[in-house]
């Protein structure tokens, strides 16, 4: 078995419209390893949860995946047909979502939930779900689990129904799981807790975890590695550590720079001025330099693309490993 399970071979998603066809993801590669929390990070709109739904082949239409490729575990998916990608979903990827009331019905039990989901993607009998749902919950957090398994949704807290929808992903023991702002509408005790469990469950199950969110600080906490990803591309791939002690792309540095401390004033925080580009109004060459301070002649005519670990940029703020003019990824 390989250990690399998720491989995303430059991936384009387009939005074919009546103006022309719009590009929400570009070119982009990203690996995952088995145990491995991969952190995808960027402003709203720099193509993150298109990532994931691409992967998770949840796009809508007329969105379609336009070239690259998708494998896990070595197997391709993306040109798996629906019926194909639904015994895909579930039972060897898993999703969280950043409310967990969407994947939760309100009119049932959560314990019947997660009995029905165990059953649909496993051999297992009645009994034997529930038990295992029980095991799951338990594992999750979730206290007093015998009394709670047969509570509704709206009795939890958003912290509880969280990890119940983290139950809910694991019912199959997925090889991977996509988490798309699983901890955003939390307040920072209960995040912490989330991601706390995440990384134990990556650790003890070995799951691979796609962690989409816009906050840096969550993937300086949580990820083993980080992808930064602008209008689409990726501008900067990387160990955690590497990329958030010495960014080398100005906007890695600049989202570094915009984080609070407790040591720093409103003073001290950086913002990055202008905002995310419309997908039909992407500048040419490096998307990134209309707000970028260092941008010259080739930063606004040529598109950078990332050799290996480093960063989409001419201009590297610590020596990056972008490809010479003419190269591809």
């Amino acid at each position: 078995m390989t250990d690399t399970v998720l491989d995303v071979r430059n991936l384009r998603v387009e939005f074919p419209t009546r103006k022309g066809v719009l590009r929400a993801v570009d070119d982009i590669s990203l690996t995952i390893r088995r145990g491995e929390i991969l952190g995808v990070v960027g402003e709203s709109g720099a193509g993150k949860s298109m990532t994931g739904m691409a992967i998770l082949g949840l796009l809508e239409p007329p969105g379609r995946i336009a070239g690259g490729q998708i494998l896990l575990s070595g197997e391709r998916i993306d040109t798996l047909g629906e019926k194909g990608l639904q015994r895909v979903r579930g039972r060897r990827i898993g999703a969280i979502f950043q409310d967990p009331l969407t994947s939760l019905n309100p009119l049932f039990r959560v314990g019947d939930q997660l009995v029905e989901t165990i059953r649909q993607h496993t051999d297992l009998g009645k009994a034997q779900a529930r038990a295992r749902a029980i095991g799951l919950m338990r594992e999750v957090g979730i206290p007093a689990v015998e009394e709670r398994i047969d509570n509704y949704p709206h009795q939890f807290s958003g912290g509880m129904r969280q990890r119940i929808v983290i139950a809910l992903a694991l019912c199959a023991e997925p090889e991977l799981i996509i988490a798309d702002e699983p901890t955003t509408a939390l307040d920072v005790s209960i995040q912490a807790q989330i991601t706390a469990l995440l990384k134990r469950l990556c650790r003890e199950r070995g799951t691979a975890v796609m962690l989409v969110t816009h906050d840096m600080g969550v993937i300086a906490e949580t990820a083993d590695r980080v992808a930064v990803m602008y209008a689409g591309r990726l501008a900067e791939v990387g160990p955690v550590e590497d990329v958030v002690r010495r960014p080398q792309h100005p906007y890695t540095a600049g989202l570094m720079g915009s984080i609070p401390s407790l040591r720093s004033d409103a003073e001290d925080l950086r913002m990055i001025p202008g905002s995310m580009p419309r997908l039909d109004a992407i500048p040419s060459g490096c998307a990134f330099n209309p707000r970028c301070d260092l941008a010259g002649p080739r930063c606004r005519r040529d598109v950078p693309r990332i050799a290996g670990t480093g960063a989409a940029c001419w201009l590297p703020l610590a020596g990056s490993t972008a490809l010479t003019e003419g190269e591809t990824a």
